[in-house]
């Protein structure tokens, strides 16, 4: 079984106070209770079609070329989807997780998030019709140095976990459509 594996570090020491957080979210908090509407927002990807077997993403911050992984042809040289999904996953829960602990004021001095994800490339390459195509398991991990309580470590990974949108819409899929338009030139 092919292991994928990524590491982040999220915490260096710097932290937002529980009152400015507060201050920051709390007109927001305020506007989404009395318009609901307000609070429905479509997020959005979009990406090119590359050179050879690639897609050219952009991703609000750069520009990211996503190809092959090598277990499936790849010379990887490209950044592999997968990848990039346990990159947001662990880029989710560390904005989560550092969100949480300064709303209930636990202090991080420093922290590390870390996803890992279990392929079987044979569903992808359709060489067994019996193995699913995706990850099987992912595993996240949070490394934190703090001296917090035993209770204030539970309730801080309890609400991130809560909390954050990547994790949970990989615990409970969004329904997903596809749609294809043809343009002919």
């Amino acid at each position: 079984m092919v292991e994928y594996s990524f590491l982040l570090l999220v915490i260096g020491g710097i932290q937002m106070n529980t009152d400015e957080l507060k201050a920051l979210q709390a007109p927001l908090k305020e506007r989404y209770k009395a318009d609901a509407t307000a609070a429905l927002i479509t997020l959005k990807a979009q990406g090119r079609l590359g050179q050879g077997v690639s897609c050219k993403v952009e991703t609000g911050k750069a520009l990211v070329e996503a190809g092959l992984h090598p277990a499936t042809g790849g010379d990887g040289f490209l950044a592999c989807s997968g990848d990039m999904l346990l990159e947001a996953l662990v880029a989710c829960a560390g904005v989560t997780l550092s969100a949480v602990a300064t709303a209930i004021g636990v202090e991080l001095r420093d922290g590390v998030v870390r996803a890992e994800g279990d392929l079987d490339f044979r569903g992808t390459l359709g060489v067994s019709k019996d193995v699913p195509v995706g990850f099987q398991n992912i595993r996240l991990y949070f490394e934190l140095e703090t001296d917090a309580a035993e209770d204030q470590l539970a309730t801080l990974i309890r609400l991130t976990e809560r909390y954050c949108v990547v994790y949970q819409t990989l615990r409970h899929p969004a329904a997903a459509t596809v749609f294809c338009n043809v343009t002919n030139k």
